[in-house]
C-alpha cells in the first residue's frame, strides 16, 4: 500500500468519524439549539434559521479538522451558536468591524495546512458544486442571493432594494435555500 494512499484513507476515515459525530450531536440538540437560536433573535424564525446554518458549518469544519479535541460535542454546538451570535451583533453595530477578506485568508491557510489532497479536491470540487447552482439560478434568485448571503444584508433593506415586503423576501429565501440544497444534493 502506497504511503499517501493510506494517509489519506486515513484521513477519510477521520473525516466520517467527524462527520458521524456532528450528525448525531446536531440531531440529538437541534431542538434546544433551536429555542436557543430563537431566544437570541429575539423570536425572528428568519434570524433563528440563520444562526442555526453558520453554527452547523463552523462545528462541523472545527470537527473534520480535530475530531480528537471533542469531548462534548452536544455542547461544543452551544458553544459555537453564542460565538456566532457574538459575531453578528459585532457586524449590525458596528462593532470590530469583520475582515472578510482576512477571514477567508485564515481559513485557506488552515484549510491548506489542515487538509490531505484528497480533502482539498473534495472541498475544491463541492465549491464549484455550489458555484453552478448558484450560475444556474435566475438572475433575479442571483440577484437575491448576493444580497442576502454575499452582502449579508438584513430582510428590510432586501425587501427596500426589491421593492417587494419582507415576508415575501423571506419565503424567497427560504425557497432560494431549498433550492441550492436539492441541487447540491442531486449532483
Amino acid at each position: 500500500m502506497d504511503v499517501a494512499t493510506g494517509k489519506e484513507e486515513g484521513d477519510a476515515g477521520r473525516f466520517a468519524r467527524a462527520d458521524e459525530m456532528f450528525t448525531r450531536a446536531w440531531r440529538n440538540a437541534l431542538p434546544d439549539l433551536r429555542r436557543r437560536a430563537l431566544r437570541l433573535a429575539n423570536g425572528r424564525m428568519d434570524a433563528a434559521e440563520d444562526l442555526l446554518s453558520d453554527t452547523a458549518v463552523k462545528a462541523l469544519l472545527f470537527m473534520r479538522r480535530s475530531p480528537e479535541a471533542m469531548t462534548d460535542a452536544q455542547g461544543f454546538l452551544f458553544v459555537v451558536l453564542r460565538h456566532v451570535f457574538l459575531d453578528a451583533v459585532r457586524r449590525r453595530r458596528g462593532g470590530e468591524p469583520l475582515d472578510r477578506q482576512h477571514e477567508a485568508h485564515d481559513v485557506d491557510t488552515v484549510a491548506d495546512q489542515g487538509m490531505t489532497a484528497l480533502q482539498r479536491a473534495e472541498l475544491s470540487d463541492q465549491m464549484e458544486r455550489v458555484v453552478a447552482a448558484v450560475a444556474a439560478l435566475t438572475r433575479e434568485q442571483r440577484r437575491l442571493f448576493g444580497y442576502r448571503f454575499v452582502e449579508e444584508l438584513p430582510y428590510p433593506v432586501i425587501a427596500n432594494l426589491l421593492s417587494i415586503n419582507q415576508p415575501l423576501v423571506r419565503k424567497r429565501v427560504e425557497l432560494l435555500r431549498k433550492r441550492l440544497r436539492l441541487a447540491l444534493v442531486s449532483e
